[in-house]
């Protein structure tokens, strides 16, 4: 097996096993090896196209790169004796071709540029692959909110009963999260596609390069402009790992509902025994387990969020070895948080809500007592400050009826609301919780006339955001159809 070529020139003395395995990436470089050998094509290609090397130097090494693009990367272009994946690719071209040919293929660039590029590529497939989950998300959340226009349930805030509403005004708050868990992402992938790739170990090159050709046949978007910056940064990784982290936040959140609503106590939803496990002593149990660990989850990707910010703040311009231990920490928060929000679909989609349970519970703790409060207001032209105080001092009575209401009338402000005509049906229709939810007509309200409309917003919404993503899917996949097919066309 050839040496590490990279080494060998400036370095003398063999290091042990457990020192190359320390100082290799070869893990954490699995994520990046096929982006590597779309990297190392379209710079043979710019190095052709530029007159840097010949026509028949190019054909040697894109004929050996396109054998590893069809048939996979040589098991042993991994092995720990290699630093990373960009030496060991180097080496086998140059086992494969000769050194006069593969000895050619890292003119004008640096594994700075070049791993960061990678990187990039790496990260702007996986934030395309995760807005399209989160799509799938979203297309659940509004499936099931439509589903449950009329199902009331109890709202909660401090997780007491506070005001009734419904689950699909529930779900579709989740939903809204999302988009904007979505639109985060977006913005993010302007950012991480741009290109790095020339840019040396931070000072460019004094070759002829164009960097605009290369950035072009990779499917970038343009450039990082500032040498330095380009390969000293890592701000775009940090940012997606910010944004799925803000993204785990929110499916946190969802599954503490789940299980909390999947309880003995509340018992406003069943999961499907597929997301759920029993327990090895006692029978009758039924576990919410995938919930609680996509909240383990959470914690992992913002721990690899945390990681990566600690391993950036204190670098000195330009390239450190340092930032070799943030791409495990990106790639583990990037997978945690593909994986979740992949599952937390099917958890969804296959969850059985009682709608007679949630609308036993929807009245209950005078959740509708603001609204009795607002009635009072429009019959008898009150002040709401004094309403609520009446309403408040008639809950300390233990009841919500006319005597209760004239009691706490009459030591609040000295008025009685029977005498001003106020009758005991009055009072319960201001306390049904149908007519609560239906009296709520502003936008966003859990009204089913509000639900409706919000719902069709939402689907336009979504319909708009994928065929912007596929849109941006196909771009890419034709900058690499193009950029393979170009190879080729080189190769003969």
């Amino acid at each position: 097996m050839p040496n590490d070529v990279v080494r060998r020139g400036r370095l003398t003395g063999e290091r042990t096993g457990e020192m190359m395995h320390f100082l290799s990436s070869m893990t954490a470089d699995r994520c990046i090896a096929d982006a590597d050998i779309l990297v190392d094509i379209a710079h043979v290609l710019m190095l052709h196209k530029q007159q840097i090397i010949s026509q028949e130097t190019a054909k040697s090494i894109l004929s050996a790169l396109l054998e590893f693009f069809d048939n996979g990367i040589p098991e042993s272009a991994f092995d720990d004796r290699y630093e990373d994946i960009h030496a060991g690719i180097e080496s086998l071209l140059i086992g494969i071709t000769g050194e006069n040919i593969g000895g050619r293929l890292h003119a004008g660039r640096s594994r700075n540029d070049e791993v960061v590029t990678c990187m990039r590529m790496k990260i702007r497939d996986d934030i395309i692959r995760q807005l399209s989950i989160l799509c799938r998300l979203r297309e659940t959340l509004i499936a099931v909110a439509s589903e449950h226009e009329n199902s009331f349930m109890p709202g909660f805030t401090h997780f007491q009963h506070a005001q009734p509403t419904t689950l699909a005004h529930h779900l579709l708050s989740y939903e809204q999260a999302f988009c904007r868990d979505y639109e985060r992402l977006v913005s993010c992938f302007t950012r991480v596609n741009r290109s790095p790739l020339g840019a040396g170990a931070f000072a460019s090159t004094s070759y002829p390069i164009s960097r605009e050709y290369t950035a072009e046949l990779l499917g970038f978007d343009g450039l990082l402009v500032n040498t330095m910056d380009a390969v000293a940064s890592r701000d775009f990784a940090l940012e997606a790992l910010a944004a799925l982290s803000l993204m785990m936040v929110n499916v946190s959140r969802l599954c503490e509902e789940l299980i909390l609503w999947s309880s003995g106590f509340i018992r406003f939803v069943s999961l499907d025994d597929a997301f759920c496990s029993t327990s090895s002593i006692m029978p009758q149990k039924k576990n919410p387990d995938t919930a609680e660990i996509m909240r383990a989850k959470t914690a992992s990707v913002i721990g690899a969020h945390m990681a990566a910010l600690a391993t950036i703040k204190g670098l000195p311009m330009s390239y450190n070895r340092d930032l070799q231990e943030l791409t495990p920490a990106v790639w583990r928060g990037i997978r945690d948080a593909k994986h979740s929000t992949r599952i937390l679909v099917d958890m969804l989609s296959t969850a059985a809500f009682d709608a007679a349970r949630m609308q036993e519970e929807a009245g209950k703790g005078y959740a509708t007592a603001t609204d009795l409060a607002d009635m009072l207001v429009r019959r008898y032209d009150l002040p709401f400050r004094t309403a609520h105080t009446i309403v408040g001092r008639a809950v300390t009575k233990g009841a919500l009826d006319l005597r209760t209401l004239d009691s706490a009338a009459e030591e609040t402000a000295g008025i009685s609301f029977s005498q001003m005509g106020l009758t005991g049906e009055q009072i319960q229709e201001a306390l049904d919780v149908s007519v609560s939810i239906s009296n709520k007509r502003a936008t966003g309200s859990p009204s089913p006339l509000c639900i409706r409309i919000d719902l069709e917003e939402r689907k336009k919404q979504l319909e708009q955001d994928r065929n912007r993503l596929m849109e941006t899917i196909s771009r890419l996949s034709r900058s690499r159809e193009r950029l393979i097919a170009d190879a080729r066309g080189l190769t003969g």
